[in-house]
């Protein structure tokens, strides 16, 4: 029993010191086979037009990716998030801004335990202290786990969609 409280008990240190050192940073890409949610959309799509990549990094390794469009209205597909972010930029180009005032996650992916939660807590943490956005809210697949995941992290139900879901983190 004593062997088994001392396991338990560094798991849980271990599991602390890589969330405790793990930082959000920008990438200017991503491997997007690894991405369950949305493979199919390439580098190009998920930078350009105020089109962002986050990850959260510890000790030079990337753990969990967040990939994000910013808009005036919410999405239900990715083609409108596609619409919706062209016209966010160049609205906000005519007012030197480049991007729309909703965060629009439409994907998240973990490379390692916790990763996705903490990079939600990060992101939500760096929407809250911006200065131009004021919601944080999903595209995401019309699926359970998806669902369970932002339930489970303190977000709500928006809309549910044909094809997606909205929730929102509340800011």
């Amino acid at each position: 029993m004593k062997n088994l409280n001392k396991t338990v008990k560094e798991k849980i240190d271990n599991f602390f010191d890589w969330i405790k050192g793990a930082e959000l940073i920008e990438l200017k890409s991503c491997d997007i086979s690894e991405d369950p949610v949305r493979p199919e959309l390439d580098v190009k799509f998920r930078t350009e037009y105020g089109r962002k990549i986050y990850g959260v990094r510890y000790k030079k390794e990337i753990c969990a990716i967040m990939c994000f469009g910013f808009t005036n209205d919410i999405p239900k597909t990715v083609e409108e998030l596609d619409l919706m972010t062209k016209d966010a930029f160049l609205q906000g180009t005519l007012r030197d801004q480049n991007v729309g005032k909703i965060a629009i996650a439409y994907t998240v992916w973990s490379k390692k335990k916790g990763g996705g939660k903490l990079i939600v807590k990060e992101v939500f943490k760096k929407v809250k202290q911006s200065n131009h956005l004021n919601r944080l809210v999903t595209l995401s697949p019309l699926t359970e786990m998806a669902r369970s995941f932002h339930l489970r992290n303190g977000a709500f139900e928006l809309q549910i969609n044909e094809k997606t879901q909205n929730f929102e983190y509340k800011i």
